[in-house]
């Protein structure tokens, strides 16, 4: 049978109150005391009943880290970022919602019955009026319950920024439309003007700002008008990144590079182009974004925009534990980096 908080404290030879009060650590107890209450602790392996804990308690232990997929290596390194600064002191759940709205909403709902401590929403948000009211209000009632909330690579939320009852409520926004916009001016400068472009979803809050990034660039060079028909919207993965490739180069054979919203997808992007006979970057330069561990090491690496995934999380964590302070808007933005690798080179057709 399992030993009760009742079987510590006779261990011990102290109150049931004294135990509780050793365990939440919320009153002081004498040194010698408190020794005895967690020698009486580990020796009977006493276990503390969460539920009642939280109960008494404005949250739990819990931390639940909200992530579109958990195959894909940028919410890994956001997870993983997160659960680096904790150290062990909470339990930190990943959720997986697979893109869908419905699960996101249950994944809150759950979080709040369970009075996490805290809660981290990473990766592109949806853009439906109704779907943002309600993660609205869900995140609203957990931060009103004690909960901290960072929004990891998602913009803010109307009405949960800043101070008053929503400090404890923070952003760290990527910056998706200077990384794309760099991006893409590389591609320029490097002479190319029949450019491609592999988007993702186009309800995602993400696709929009790096798609926004790639034709400001294209506007700045009196490039804007008749962009749209060399952009294909597909999936977040490699599968649709080299489906959407070879639709665009049914559409436009003349491409000479095209980028991909990110790194996955322009795994894709390669594999349809060498389907197709045609070399990288030696016929057509390839470009991703985010910088995952494998860009690198692909052949030829693939030029693409760094984001400091595993920084970003680690960040996120320290709000969440109270180790750091947002500031007084709540926000902060996460800098993008152009790294330039092998994929990409001056076009070489007329």
């Amino acid at each position: 049978m399992a030993a009760t908080l009742a079987d510590v404290a006779r261990r011990a030879g102290v109150s049931a109150a004294t135990v509780s009060r050793v365990l939440n650590d919320n009153y002081p107890v004498a040194p010698a005391t408190r020794q005895r209450v967690l020698r009486a602790v580990q020796e009977l392996e006493y276990v503390i009943n969460g539920n009642a804990r939280a109960l008494a308690a404005s949250t739990s232990d819990l931390i639940g880290v909200l992530v579109n997929d958990v195959a894909d290596p940028f919410f890994g390194l956001i997870a993983s970022g997160v659960q680096s600064e904790t150290g062990g002191d909470k339990l930190a759940v990943v959720c997986n919602t697979t893109g869908a709205p419905d699960r996101e909403l249950n994944y809150l709902t759950l979080l709040q019955r369970q009075r996490a401590a805290g809660v981290v929403l990473s990766g592109s948000a949806i853009e439906e009026p109704e779907h943002i009211h309600a993660v609205t209000e869900r995140l609203r009632r957990l931060a009103a319950a004690g909960t901290r909330i960072v929004l990891c690579g998602r913009p803010p939320l109307p009405g949960l920024a800043g101070g008053g009852d929503d400090a404890k409520v923070a952003t760290l926004a990527f910056a998706n439309r200077d990384g794309a916009r760099e991006l893409t001016e590389h591609l320029l400068a490097l002479g190319h003007r029949r450019i491609g472009y592999v988007a993702g979803p186009a309800d995602r809050t993400t696709t929009r700002h790096r798609l926004e990034g790639h034709r400001a660039a294209l506007a700045a060079r009196g490039m804007g008008a008749g962009s749209g028909r060399l952009i294909a919207h597909c999936a977040y993965d490699r599968a649709s990144g080299r489906r959407a490739t070879l639709a665009l180069l049914d559409a436009e054979p003349g491409l000479t590079a095209i980028a991909a919203a990110n790194d996955t997808m322009a795994l894709g992007v390669c594999a349809a182009l060498r389907e197709r006979g045609l070399r990288i970057p030696d016929d057509v330069s390839v470009t991703g974004f985010d910088d995952l561990p494998f860009s690198a090491d692909a052949f030829p690496g693939l030029t693409t925009v760094r984001l400091p995934l595993y920084q970003a999380g680690a960040l996120a964590g320290r709000l969440l534990m109270g180790h750091e302070s947002p500031p007084p808007d709540g926000l902060v933005t996460i800098p993008a980096e152009v790294v330039r690798r092998d994929s990409t080179a001056p076009p070489r057709r007329p």
